[in-house]
């Protein structure tokens, strides 16, 4: 975006001029994303800060373009469901965009993660400048740290890097089951590290506040599944709202095919290699069979952003090369 829209879009939320608002603000931006661009900036006081803004009329345009995805979609023969599912899923994913549009909820997010986590000195979340801050404008401490791609074996030894990987499944498990509700937007650029293990969490327009009985329905099914009790995993999906209540029990040598994939990371004691990992190869050879029971299942609206946290931080892990075991963790929280 020009320059010159930034300052305008700045100086329009904030109802000051940007020179009296900031020492300086850098014109190259420090990063860009859909909705928004973030440059680099210094209050008066000497604090350096980055300031994001989001595209002036974006939020206008959401709608619109979520009608046009819609319906691309259907054409495409992609959305195999009945229309009240769709509905579902669709009103889901406009929520959670409308949240995000709005960065004096990010705000209030990032303040709510930030008690969340108090007790984790190796989570790091930016604080928010609420005086520089408006709707659509977002200043914070800038707080840095080393890209995914910039985890290399000179500065991060794998004892480190496996360090990382327990500290990222803490920080997913904690979020689901003790304060349920999880950071939604798992991709590399939400996140960097330090060289001590440090963990820095960006962005948190996307965060998804969880229904107590999603979570012990989810945690039902994750029992279920690991004792591979396969007639109480289709009871507990259909709680989860993923099954559909009226049809009949799905084949359990069906469960068990996803649940042998799926179990991979937590089958044993032994350090699980994630660089090595075909685990996202083995779910796409089975993807044909989901058809068999398309009728069976429908979107799990309210933990759909549980699965997405989960399969964006698989590829987190994927990255970074970590090798951990996970089975015992998981059960003390499966246990809680």
């Amino acid at each position: 975006m020009p320059f010159e829209v930034i300052v305008g879009q700045v100086e329009s939320e904030l109802g000051k001029p940007v020179s009296e608002l900031f020492e300086y603000l850098q014109e190259k931006p420090y990063a860009a994303a859909s909705i928004g661009q973030v440059h680099r900036a210094r209050l008066h006081d000497g604090t350096d800060v980055i300031v994001k803004v989001q595209y002036p009329g974006v939020d206008e345009s959401c709608d619109s373009d979520l009608k046009q995805l819609r319906m691309a979609l259907k054409l495409g023969g992609l959305l195999k469901m009945p229309k009240e599912h769709v509905d579902q899923l669709f009103g889901e994913i406009r929520v959670r965009l409308k949240e995000e549009l709005d960065y004096e909820n990010e705000a209030r997010n990032l303040k709510e993660f930030q008690a969340f986590h108090a007790n984790d000195d190796w989570i790091k979340i930016p604080t928010v400048f609420a005086s520089h801050s408006s709707r659509r404008v977002l200043t914070m401490e800038l707080v840095e740290g080393d890209h995914i791609s910039q985890i290399t074996p000179a500065r991060y030894d794998q004892g480190t890097i496996n360090l990382i990987g327990h500290r990222i499944f803490t920080m997913m498990a904690d979020q689901l089951f003790r304060y349920q509700c999880i950071h939604g937007d798992p991709h590399a650029g939400n996140f960097a590290y330090r060289p001590g293990g440090t963990i820095i969490l960006y962005d948190f327009g996307c965060v998804k506040k969880l229904k107590p009985e999603i979570v012990e329905a989810y945690r039902n099914a994750l029992v279920s599944a690991l004792e591979e009790d396969y007639a109480a995993l289709d009871r507990h999906l259909i709680a989860l709202g993923a099954r559909v209540e009226s049809q009949p029990a799905v084949d359990e040598a069906y469960y068990a095919m996803w649940r042998d994939i799926l179990i991979q990371p937590f089958d044993s004691d032994t350090p699980y290699d994630f660089a090595e990992s075909e685990l996202h190869k083995d779910v796409a050879a089975k993807t044909t069979t989901v058809f068999k029971y398309l009728d069976y299942f429908k979107p799990p609206v309210e933990s759909i952003f549980i699965d997405r946290m989960i399969a964006g931080h698989y590829w987190m892990m994927k990255r970074l090369g970590v090798q951990a075991a996970f089975r015992e963790e998981l059960e003390e929280y499966l246990a809680l």
